[in-house]
């Protein structure tokens, strides 16, 4: 092939690169991941403002039409789990386990956890 034919083929298939729309990501996890370990280490900050920037994230990508990430219904659980929500985090952590099955053993024992099993009074 020529020069300019070799010229032209380049510049054709920088023109179709150019024109690719970028992939859309899976999830929307914008500062997911510093949010989990801050939360992880103990910051100053309150579980119920960590609970509001999660929804405020989560209302985000409602919006947009974007998933949540793997692991995000569960820390939201955790956390509403700290501040007392008891069915909240059952909730939450039900919709990890339904969006994301490969989290079912683990959801499964969190949810244990919140109903202890009933124990028999010892007979008298």
């Amino acid at each position: 092939m020529s020069r300019p034919g070799q010229l032209a083929v380049l510049c054709g298939a920088l023109l179709i690169a150019g024109c690719a729309q970028p992939l859309k990501p899976l999830y929307m996890w914008e500062n997911f991941s510093r949010q989990q370990y801050d939360a992880l280490l103990g910051t100053q900050t309150s579980v119920d403002e960590q609970i509001r920037t999660l929804q405020a994230h989560a209302d985000k990508a409602r919006a947009s039409g974007a998933e949540l990430p793997p692991g995000f219904r569960a820390h939201m659980g955790l956390l509403q789990l700290s501040a007392g929500n008891t069915s909240e985090a059952r909730s939450l952590w039900e919709a990890e386990k339904t969006v994301f099955p490969e989290s079912a053993v683990y959801m499964e024992q969190l949810l244990k956890r919140l109903n202890p099993p009933i124990t028999k009074p010892a007979p008298t």
